[in-house]
């Protein structure tokens, strides 16, 4: 089952209807206390607990869930672990929170600043790459299999947008409330 998406400005507009809007915000909860969209729950996607949300939400079935993280990926992943887990009417926000906050809608700002977990795999992958080179260079030519493994760890997370260096570095201290 395909995972419906809506746009930040639609969910904005239900909530100004009266819609009940429950947003779920799937990033980490240092990214969630940077800035979240106004109302956002944090539900990290590395703790997600699909059947749990979905007994939370037997008396409110047919009410939209709306998930969102920062760019839409993370979101659609937690989608579709909770439509498995037979959660209806779930919708990801379209852009995330980046195009939430781009749409001018109302946010929590935190005081922290914090690295995307996006830029913290580019930081930590180039960092890798780098140093299998130089150490293949300077001490042994084994360590560019590490440049080697990063480099398909990249394809292999871009084929199959699942990336485990991503799901580590979730649960890194620094990317903890």
């Amino acid at each position: 089952m395909p995972v419906q998406t809506i746009t930040p400005r639609e969910v904005q507009r239900m909530r100004q209807q009266g819609t009940p809007v429950d947003i779920l915000d799937v990033r980490t909860p240092a990214e969630y206390e940077q800035v979240h969209a106004e109302g956002a729950r944090s539900a990290p996607l590395d703790g997600l607990d699909p059947p749990a949300i979905g007994a939370t939400r037997q008396a409110a079935s047919q009410e939209p869930l709306f998930v969102i993280c920062k760019s839409g990926r993370r979101a659609a992943t937690a989608c579709e672990k909770l439509m498995r887990a037979g959660v209806p009417n779930v919708f990801n926000i379209e852009g995330g929170t980046d195009a939430w906050v781009q749409a001018g809608l109302p946010v929590v700002q935190g005081a922290r600043a914090t690295i995307s977990l996006e830029r913290q795999v580019r930081i930590g992958a180039g960092l890798v790459v780098v140093l299998g080179v130089v150490l293949g260079w300077h001490v042994h030519q084994a360590f560019h299999l590490l440049s080697a493994v990063v480099g398909a760890g990249l394809v292999l997370a871009g084929v199959t947008d699942w990336c485990g260096m991503a799901m580590l570095l979730a649960k890194m201290p620094w990317n903890r409330a």
